[in-house]
């Protein structure tokens, strides 16, 4: 009996063993990006940060759960960027109609658009 009680403890030690390894990865949202400000801060400072790492040796099993953290973030900061170039893209093609078509309104408006998000991220 005891020799059953003892297989049955480990039998199920094994299983909450293996169902433990093979539960998903935790998910994180990471730091939001909610302004192209915030997004290209965030983007240079977490990139910084896996430079950091990745310049290590070796890098641990911990490393490498820092570095899932900081995709996310990574991940929310050039989501923001792309959507602003985006923005930036249609800018700038109306400075380019307004200039062709000598409209200094739509020069001037969409120009400061343009510009402010440029200088976002290229100071």
């Amino acid at each position: 009996m005891k020799k059953l009680l003892h297989s049955v403890l480990l039998s199920g030690l094994m299983v909450a063993a293996i169902a433990q390894a093979s539960t998903p990865t935790e998910h994180f949202e990471g730091e939001p990006a909610d302004t192209l400000s915030q997004a290209v801060a965030n983007f240079s400072e977490t990139n910084q940060q896996l430079a950091e790492l990745l310049a290590q040796d070796e890098l641990s099993i911990e490393d490498l759960g820092t570095i899932h953290e900081l995709t996310y973030t990574l991940e929310n900061a050039l989501e923001k960027i792309n959507e602003e170039a985006d923005a930036m893209a249609v800018n700038l093609e109306e400075v380019h109609l307004g200039s062709e078509t000598g409209d200094f309104e739509r020069v001037q408006s969409h120009g400061a658009d343009y510009l402010e998000a440029a200088q976002t991220l290229v100071p």
